[in-house]
Order: structure tokens, then C-alpha cells, then sequence
């Protein structure tokens, strides 16, 4: 076995990894602020569905095509289906916080807490837009 066929050995174990392990550190943030803050029904629950959305994540993708490929971003038909998923998913966030930030305002409130999601959405969005125009 050479060294670049174990470097990409390596390489898909990490990345094969890496979002349950980001699941289950999740998961024990929810422990930690739930614990902190006095809720520890939240902070036990949290860490439990967590670690359950972990293990899942690894036994699915023992036998789905689309769970392995969306682990080890190896197949670029999974990642395009990925990102317009994620395309999807954000524009009916920014659809939400619009529709909160109107019904808000309608019942005579601030509308601070939607405006201020929306604000971080429209920044985000220029900003990937003059990073995109930059690197393309």
C-alpha cells in the first residue's frame, strides 16, 4: 500500500467522522448549558438525541449511498443534491424570519429578534456573494 492510497484512507475516516462527532459535541454543549442553566431534563435530552442523530448517521451509512456520500463528500452528484437542498432550506429560513418579522410588527411589537436574523442573512449573503466574485 503506498502512502497517498493511507493518506486517503486516513482522509475518508476523518471525514467519515466528522459530522457524527460534531453531533455529539453538540450534544454535550446541550448537556453543559442546559446543566448551567438549571434545566437538566434540556441538557440530558439534548445530549441523548444527539448521540442518537450520531449513531444513526453511522449505521446508516453502512447502507445508504446517500448517507456515505454525504459523509465523505467524495461523489459530486450527492454534493450538488446537498447544496440545493441547503439552497432549499435556507431561502424557507429567510421566507420565516421575513413572515415573523411582519407578523411582529402587526401585533405591535419590535420585530428585533427577526430583523436581527434577517440582517445576519442578508450579510451573509453579500458576503458570499463578493467571495464567490472574487474566487470565480
Amino acid at each position: 500500500m503506498s502512502s497517498s492510497d493511507r493518506t486517503i484512507r486516513k482522509t475518508r475516516s476523518w471525514t467519515r467522522w466528522a459530522v457524527p462527532g460534531f453531533a455529539a459535541l453538540l450534544g454535550l454543549t446541550y448537556l453543559v448549558v442546559g446543566w448551567v442553566g438549571g434545566d437538566r431534563g434540556f441538557g440530558l435530552q439534548g445530549l441523548g438525541i444527539m448521540l442518537a442523530v450520531a449513531v444513526a448517521l453511522l449505521v446508516l451509512s453502512r447502507r445508504s449511498e446517500t448517507v456515505t456520500g454525504l459523509l465523505d463528500r467524495r461523489d459530486e452528484r450527492i454534493n450538488q443534491i446537498d447544496k440545493d437542498a441547503t439552497v432549499f432550506a435556507g431561502v424557507t429560513v429567510i421566507c420565516a424570519v421575513l413572515i415573523g418579522f411582519v407578523v411582529e410588527i402587526a401585533r405591535g411589537q419590535d420585530g428585533m429578534p427577526y430583523a436581527a436574523l434577517g440582517a445576519i442573512a442578508g450579510v451573509a449573503y453579500v458576503l458570499a456573494l463578493v467571495v464567490q466574485r472574487i474566487r470565480g
